[in-house]
């Protein structure tokens, strides 16, 4: 299920639509309508933030940069390197106090 939603401002919440199957052509026209809901206040938008998903197409980044809003994907998601080698390989309780 696909929800997508834009925060405008940290206060207003968009949802653009809900499918339980969406397609690239699908998010683009969500992206569409919202420009057309928004009107002129379109042009005070000046990015956004969307992950590397496949549906978010070429076309869903040209309803926005036509525009010149800029689009800033998300970090590819990387293994989390804080934790040691070791970690998690002695048995639950090994580093528990003994002396009480």
């Amino acid at each position: 299920m696909l929800v997508p939603r834009v925060v405008a401002r940290g206060r207003t919440v968009h949802v653009l639509g809900v499918t339980a199957h969406p397609s690239g052509a699908w998010v683009a026209q969500q992206a569409r309508n919202l420009l057309i809901k928004l009107g002129q206040r379109a042009e005070t938008l000046r990015f956004v933030v969307r992950d590397r998903d496949v549906k978010f197409t070429a076309t869903f980044d040209e309803v926005f940069t036509s525009l010149g809003i800029r689009i800033t994907k998300t970090p590819i998601r990387a293994p989390q390197r804080t934790r040691s080698p070791n970690a998690g390989s002695e048995p639950p309780g090994a580093n528990a106090p003994t002396d009480y």
